[in-house]
């Protein structure tokens, strides 16, 4: 194996969907940098990984960068995985990476499920390719200016929500937006998976009825697209 920095997708949910190749290098690293080493540790213990594990998120990945950079400059060979994902994308280790551009120290990627990719291909609305743009504000008045960039976004919009904002989220997307059609993912690829299409108030009466629960990826209709004429879910 080569020295430097793996970055490592891991499954979004469905464990089995982890590559016989992520699993393997997460086995021959030297260390594994996680958001969340409590949770890669489950992951671990699935597939028999016996690496060491190493915290590596928001508030403390500018602190690690340096010692992290020297060891792997010095030949040794490291892991990043996020709780989900690809790491990096609405993830810590962004500046890790572009540390170790900086010192020349070789940046691999290992790449793995995508809850961005999953919900454009199940929404039907990314062949006019798409704008990925994380999560928004978690303020109503910044949340409604930056929806309104997308009042005539010919590509499909996706973004992420977490469950405490999911209902506030959609109700600013109904002022903002009108009945432009959304999809809306929740728990994607996971036992109790749902997805549901419809207008902005269609979604959020569904949800309202129990399912503002887990993580959500929501995907914005491009402009003009034509409007069904009722919502589904499943």
């Amino acid at each position: 194996m080569e020295s430097g920095l793996y970055i490592v997708g891991t499954p979004i949910g469905n464990l089995d969907d982890f590559s016989p190749r992520g699993i393997e290098t997460l086995r021959q690293v030297d260390v594994i940098l996680a958001e969340d080493t409590r949770h890669t540790r489950k992951l671990s213990e699935r597939f028999g990984i016996s690496t060491q594990l190493v915290s590596c998120h928001k508030f403390n990945e500018a602190s690690r960068i340096d010692r992290v950079v020297e060891d792997l400059l010095s030949g040794k060979t490291a892991a990043l995985v996020s709780d989900s994902g690809m790491p990096g994308v609405s993830d810590p280790g962004g500046r890790l990476v572009q540390a170790c551009h900086e010192r020349n120290v070789q940046v691999f990627a290992v790449p793995g499920p995508s809850a961005v990719t999953a919900a454009i291909a199940l929404s039907g609305w990314g062949e006019q390719g798409f704008l990925f743009d994380g999560f928004l504000s978690n303020k109503s008045a910044s949340r409604r200016t930056q929806l309104s960039k997308y009042v005539e976004e010919k590509r499909a919009v996706v973004l992420f929500e977490s469950p405490h904002r999911i209902l506030k989220f959609l109700a600013d997307v109904t002022t903002t937006l009108g009945s432009r059609p959304i999809f809306v993912g929740r728990e994607l690829t996971k036992k109790f998976e749902q997805v549901i299409t419809g207008n902005a108030e269609e979604v959020k009466t569904a949800l309202e009825s129990g399912f503002a629960k887990g993580e959500f990826v929501i995907v914005i209709a491009p402009f003009n697209r034509k409007r069904d004429t009722s919502s589904h879910a499943r």
